[in-house]
């Protein structure tokens, strides 16, 4: 099972707690974006609902079942920044993509995604920031929606491009254990 973490569907099923995504809404606001595109995400997504919750207009793309590689250029030119907890299993296709499209970006993503000759080509020749986290995000799992899973194998952090003011940045999370309908 560790050696699987991140490599299939199954391990895709992890959710993100609000907790982990209010750290990054004052770098958005600090960069004046208002149209964020939530590519992996449904109106229940705590990304959806807390950026929402502080005035930005958020569309994700399950609403429409919009296939995240389907989208062109031309798609994403009214939205100012991709934000989302992406499928670890394809991190590879997605952060080729998210460069390829050219917007700006915040993915979490596992802090071993620094790792990998493909990865690490892309931001040398492309550019990275990173915002980490003192400890490690807690997930909800498919089967497990009323705590986070108290137990993480694994740090991650945002990857991102366009969107800090430094590029490294690491902050302290106050973990909050709430239903993930709450």
């Amino acid at each position: 099972m560790y050696l699987n973490a991140g490599r299939n569907s199954e391990s895709d099923e992890c959710l993100t707690p609000r907790y982990a995504i209010e750290p990054i809404v004052k770098y958005l606001k600090q960069k004046n974006y208002k149209r964020i595109l939530c590519p992996f995400d449904k109106a229940s997504s705590f990304y959806v609902r807390v950026l929402e919750a502080n005035d930005f207009d958020v569309t994700y793309s399950h609403k429409d079942d919009k296939d995240f590689f389907s989208y062109t250029k031309e798609d994403l030119e009214s939205y100012d920044c991709v934000v989302s907890n992406p499928p670890f299993s394809i991190k590879d296709k997605i952060i080729q993509r998210v460069y390829d499209l050219g917007k700006p970006f915040m993915l979490l993503f596992p802090q071993q995604t620094f790792q990998g000759k493909f990865r690490t080509n892309f931001f040398i020749n492309y550019g990275m920031e990173y915002l980490g986290f003192d400890s490690r995000v807690c997930f909800y799992t498919k089967n497990e929606l009323d705590s986070v899973k108290k137990s993480n194998h694994f740090a991650s952090g945002y990857f991102c491009h366009n969107v800090l003011p430094e590029k490294l940045i690491l902050e302290k999370l106050v973990l909050v254990n709430e239903p993930y309908g709450a």
